[in-house]
């Protein structure tokens, strides 16, 4: 084989090894997606905002959640306890709430100040989610 033809094939070996390198393959089964301990959903509309809690064992899920909503949006508190709680909302206005051991609690609740507000459980010394209100 000539020098030439030698050349000619190495830089058709090296462009067949680098295109080949080069094509991406979806894998068959898609990767699961990360699905977190407690869920908020921020829906528009009359739905607003949804936080869902669960204190159980000891433990609180979420802890220190950031969300986003607006004055004036319903924020729904659902919370799955075995035990008993206060759960206290410090915005403009303030909000307590008594947590029974039960499933499915729902509370609700609107900021009418922009600004953090913190949604804090008092017996645990625990902060469950901040939520910043925008007007």
């Amino acid at each position: 084989m000539t020098r030439a033809r030698r050349y000619c094939a190495l830089i058709l070996l090296a462009g067949a090894t680098l295109l080949a390198c080069s094509t991406t393959q979806e894998p068959s089964t898609p990767a699961p997606a990360s699905t977190p301990a407690a869920s908020a959903t921020d829906t528009p509309g009359a739905d607003g905002l949804v936080i869902e809690m669960t204190i159980a064992g000891g433990s609180v899920t979420p802890v220190n959640a950031r969300l986003d909503a607006s004055v004036g949006q319903p924020i729904r508190l659902v919370v799955d306890s075995d035990t008993e709680e206060e759960l206290h909302v410090h915005a403009t206005p303030e909000h307590t709430f008594a947590v029974v051991p039960g499933a499915g609690q729902r509370f609700e609740f609107t900021v009418e100040v922009p600004g953090r507000v913190e949604i804090e459980l008092h017996g645990s010394h625990r902060t469950v989610a901040t939520v910043d209100v925008r007007p």
